[in-house]
């Protein structure tokens, strides 16, 4: 991965957004950048970590071979985000919409689903004779639904659990 100046890292980027426009993804990162080169020695007497400014690591890449980042100083940080927000505004025109719709269809279906799953199933019809499947069937469903049901109230109860242990 090369590291390049902040404006050459705005201008590839620039062109990797303009390659990419029809097809394809790009993966942007941001990282606290700690590392010097050096052994890090710990010491509680020094400097307090809120103090402290570190620089701010970008990386870009495609998944292929065009990798590059950045490190950005404290000092230039507002300078740099003005510049890369507003390349970031330009470039994201090419972002597809969501699928209200079909966010909407399964949203409708996992409704009906537990609806499903709450409202009882009558079981009637003759034990002998002309009926006798739709009963059998009626009461499968009806098995089915109640082991249903006893995994959601499961399911329930154990993130109680976790919430109870994590406060």
């Amino acid at each position: 991965m090369k590291l390049v100046d902040n404006e050459t890292f705005l201008s590839q980027l620039a062109a990797l957004f303009n390659d990419t426009k029809e097809k394809g993804t790009i993966w942007l990162t941001h990282k606290r950048l700690h590392y010097d080169g050096t052994d890090v020695i710990m010491d509680d007497a020094g400097t307090s970590e809120g103090s402290r400014e570190y620089p701010c690591l970008l990386r870009v890449t495609d998944g292929g071979k065009n990798k590059f980042s950045t490190k950005v100083e404290p000092g230039q940080l507002e300078k740099f985000y003005v510049a890369y927000g507003s390349l970031l505004k330009a470039s994201m025109t090419t972002l597809r919409k969501r699928d209200k719709k079909r966010e909407k269809i399964r949203s409708e279906q996992a409704a009906a689903r537990k609806k499903k799953m709450t409202e009882p199933v009558v079981v009637d019809g003759p034990k002998r004779g002309k009926g006798r499947r739709k009963r059998q069937r009626q009461i499968k469903a009806s098995i089915k639904q109640q082991d249903s049901q006893q995994k959601f109230k499961e399911r329930e109860e154990k993130q109680r659990q976790k919430a109870q242990s994590s406060q």
